[in-house]
């Protein structure tokens, strides 16, 4: 991702300090703090408090938090597997990311483990790049027939996006604003319809930052908007990220996601969901039954950050106490509602025939 003109992944290791180095999500747009994390412990914390977030990134974090788990004691192997695997519920590439190193790891003798996991790791990292690159090349081919198929070229391909599923989802592109990005490199004038994405804003915070980062057009809306600009002819489609897909293309996402892709159903608008194959649970038909759903603190509602007139920086409480709070972390979209899947293999269909020649 750019930042500042220059090029900047939301993760690294740092090889002459010997330590992960992360961007901390939770002090944008407002502050820009790097941390660096030394232990396993520091790396849970970071998945589970959302220093880090998005499903590849808490990937490539958990990869990186089990080579510190190595490097300090490797017989914890299964001790770190079960920490990480606790951080986050519903996003399927920590599973998977740490289903593959404990089958590389267990057959590492434990003197080895700590560089096997380091290799492993970096392997990750270079792999996630790579892989969003081609998620945001498939997805342009898609806007560039839409804008190829508009009347009225006079201004822009408009595109809506709910929460953020750009570079800092990932190490490096994003899914749903690598698509933006390629496209962009394309030709194609794009303008982003940004949603806030309560409780925690990160279209607000995040995506804004990111876009504003790259000089592409946007605009923040609330939350409930989108409907209405569908209606009025101003959105051209919709493209998202995935924290979990089925073998039937449902799609698990920020909450929310359900309601702009049933608004987009109504008014006869694409939605797409923009995701690695590792985001794919073969193992699973039914999204709804099957996908457990992460509730978080009712902080995350109830209050909110910001910077006062003098760019000082303050939590205030935007309820009264004593009310009950619930603060469900991700809905799931069916796939009736999905016009296609866009992956670094192939752009499917949402539908378990397609979506099965995936399978790695």
């Amino acid at each position: 991702m750019k930042l500042n003109g220059r090029h900047e992944q939301s993760i690294w290791f740092d090889n002459d300090l010997q330590c992960v180095k992360i961007i901390d999500q939770t002090r944008l747009p407002h502050d820009f703090e790097i941390l660096d994390l030394h232990t396993l412990e520091q790396s849970c914390v970071a998945i589970s408090s959302m220093q880090v977030r998005g499903a590849p990134l808490i990937g490539v974090t958990a990869a990186y938090g089990i080579y510190l788990a190595m490097r300090e004691n490797p017989s914890r192997l299964t001790e770190a597997y079960e920490a990480l695997l606790s951080t986050r519920p519903t996003a399927i590439n920590l599973k998977w990311v740490l289903d593959r190193a404990l089958a590389v790891l267990e057959e590492i003798e434990e003197a080895g483990r700590a560089d096997a996991a380091l290799q492993l790791a970096r392997e990750m990292e270079q792999e996630d790049i790579a892989i969003c690159e081609s998620i945001g090349e498939n997805g342009a081919e898609l806007l560039q027939q839409l804008w190829d198929s508009k009347q009225d070229k006079r201004g822009y391909l408009n595109v809506l996006t709910h929460c953020n599923a750009g570079a800092l989802a990932t190490v490096d592109w994003g899914t749903a604003l690598s698509v933006v990005y390629k496209a962009v490199e394309k030709g194609i004038p794009i303008h982003v319809w940004v949603d806030e994405t309560r409780p925690r804003n990160q279209g607000a915070a995040l995506t804004c930052w990111e876009l504003a980062e790259h000089g592409i057009n946007h605009t923040l809306i609330v939350d409930n908007a989108g409907g209405h600009l569908m209606q009025h002819g101003q959105v051209d489609c919709c493209v998202v990220g995935s924290d979990r897909t089925t073998l039937n293309g449902d799609v698990c996402n920020k909450i929310g996601t359900y309601l702009k892709a049933l608004a987009a159903f109504d008014n006869e608008i694409p939605f797409y969901a923009a995701l690695p194959v590792s985001t794919i649970d073969f193992s699973i038909s039914d999204g709804l039954k099957e996908i457990p759903i992460e509730e978080r603190e009712t902080e995350e509602v109830t209050h909110i950050e910001g910077k006062d007139a003098q760019g000082r920086l303050h939590t205030v409480q935007l309820t009264g106490d004593g009310h009950k709070i619930s603060n469900f972390g991700f809905d799931v979209t069916p796939a009736r509602l999905i016009s296609a899947i866009i992956t670094e293999k192939a752009v499917v269909h949402a539908n378990a025939e397609e979506i099965s020649t995936l399978r790695v």
